[in-house]
């Protein structure tokens, strides 16, 4: 079985805040994330998994990830088609 690595991204249920991350566990990195273990989203918490892309190739989903974070065109056409999603989570409660 090819191991997975996943591009994700999380939207704040108290705030209009949104998160991009990467990672070869998804669940475990969520969970970390809803903790407040890190330190980049432990403010924001509670988070929604709103969406999330899988990968088989690690250097696929790192310059993905990238280029999510760094060209806000794309981050922005994500962000758009996913509008509904991040509507449902700004207004429900954890």
């Amino acid at each position: 079985m090819v191991n997975m690595h996943y591009v994700y991204l999380l939207k704040s249920t108290k705030q209009n805040w949104t998160y991009i991350g990467c990672t070869d566990n998804l669940e475990r990195r969520f969970t970390q994330h809803q903790r407040g273990e890190v330190r980049s989203t432990a403010f924001y918490t509670p988070l929604k998994l709103v969406y999330y892309e899988a990968y088989s190739s690690k250097t696929d989903a790192r310059s993905r990830e990238i280029k999510l974070k760094k060209h806000s065109q794309t981050k922005e056409l994500l962000l758009n088609q996913l509008s509904n999603s991040l509507n449902e989570a700004s207004s429900s409660n954890g």
